[in-house]
Parts: C-alpha cells; structure tokens; sequence
C-alpha cells in the first residue's frame, strides 16, 4: 500500500511497516503517510510505501518501491517500542537474529543479510543533523548506533546495500504513538510529533551534504 506523490516526480521515498508481533497498529507507517503532506506544504513531492515485516519479503518491495520512484533521497521508519524519542540510526549490521518470528513465521538465527556483504553499512543522511533538526521542533530525538537484528536492520541494510540508491538514505526508529501505545506505562509520543520527525529527517536526508562535527556518541 502507498501514499501517493502528486505529479511531481517523486524526491523523496518513505517506507515503514505494517503491524507485527500481534500488534494491530505500527506507528512507522502512519508517521511515513502523515509526513508526505508535511513535506508537500513544503513542496516536496513524498510517497510513502508499507513495507511486509518479514524477511524474506521486506528486501524485494523496497527495492521495487526504489525502482519504480527512482527518488533523491530515501528514508525508511521503524518502530521502536519502549523508546521515548525518535531514534536516528547511523549502522546496520550483516546480521540477522530474530527474537521473536516475523509475520512469515520466520526466525532467523546469527545468519547474514547478505553472505558477500561488508559487516556494517552506515547511514548516508547526515545524522547528526538529522537530530538536531528533529529537535528544533520540539520532539525528543536522539543518536543511535544499532537499529537491532529484526527487520529494520534487515531493511536498513538492503536499502544501503542497494545498487545505484542516489542521493542519501538512512533510518528513523520511531516510540509508541500515544493513542496506540499498548498500555498507558509505554513511552510514547503525539503522532504528530512523530510525522514531524519523519518529515525533518527526510528533509536532511534530501539537503544531504557534511555532518554536524559535534559529539554524538554514548558510553554504553
């Protein structure tokens, strides 16, 4: 399923996933929509596509959805949940290790996403500035060096792994929206907010361009 880009050209591709681990809602799909009529009162021409949460079938719609658009910049979401603000991933790892199955059943265990492939990729959008844009409008966001071994890894790394991807590409894990979150302890933000924070991100990832030179990094 998509959310449509006007006439113009497509600029930027959002992707996020449908429900999974017996959820009826994901948060990544529906702050991917919302950000594409963000980003057109920008004018910039978005679609957003839901991407499967298996593995086997995650790789081949995104890169389906990349051939077809052909866009500048890529930026796929995730959810995240149990985080109370909107995690910028700067690495996927060649690796996957499910702890729970995907919505195909499958499990896979310490196997690679690709068996040639590098041990990491990083993030081709300016993180850190990313970051910094996502929090000048108000929602917490932060750095991030590991976006798990379940799908979103698996999808960070296909998309950065993709041959011929133009422009910069990366990965947003986004909390619990606060009308779906699962019980009223689960960190959450607005929706809102979290299609705010897509929308900046997506905008960094389309200027492209040097990093902020500023720390980022955690102890632990």
């Amino acid at each position: 399923m998509t959310t449509p880009a006007s006439a113009s050209a497509v600029r930027v591709l959002l992707t996020g996933f449908e429900p999974f681990g017996g959820d009826g809602h994901n948060p990544s799909i529906v702050a991917a929509r919302d950000a594409v009529a963000l980003l057109a009162e920008r004018v910039v021409a978005a679609e957003a596509v839901e991407l499967p949460c298996a593995f086997a079938d995650a790789g081949p719609a995104l890169t389906a959805a990349l051939e077809r658009t052909r866009p500048e910049a890529v930026l796929a979401v995730g959810l995240a949940g149990g985080t109370a603000a909107v995690r910028v991933e700067r690495v996927a790892v060649n690796i996957q290790d499910a702890r729970i199955p995907d919505n195909a059943g499958a499990q896979p265990v310490d196997r690679p996403v690709r068996a040639d492939g590098p041990a990491a990729l990083f993030a081709t959008l300016p993180a850190k500035r990313a970051v910094a844009a996502i929090r000048a409008v108000g929602v917490p966001a932060e750095l991030s060096l590991s976006a798990g071994a379940f799908v979103c890894n698996h999808v960070m790394y296909v998309l950065l792994d993709a041959p011929g991807t133009a422009g910069s590409a990366g990965f947003v894990h986004v909390p619990w929206d606060e009308e779906h979150r699962p019980t009223p302890d689960t960190p959450a933000l607005p929706a809102a907010d979290l299609a705010r924070a897509v929308a900046e991100a997506a905008l960094a990832a389309l200027a492209g361009g040097v990093d902020l030179h500023v720390p980022g990094g955690t102890l632990h």
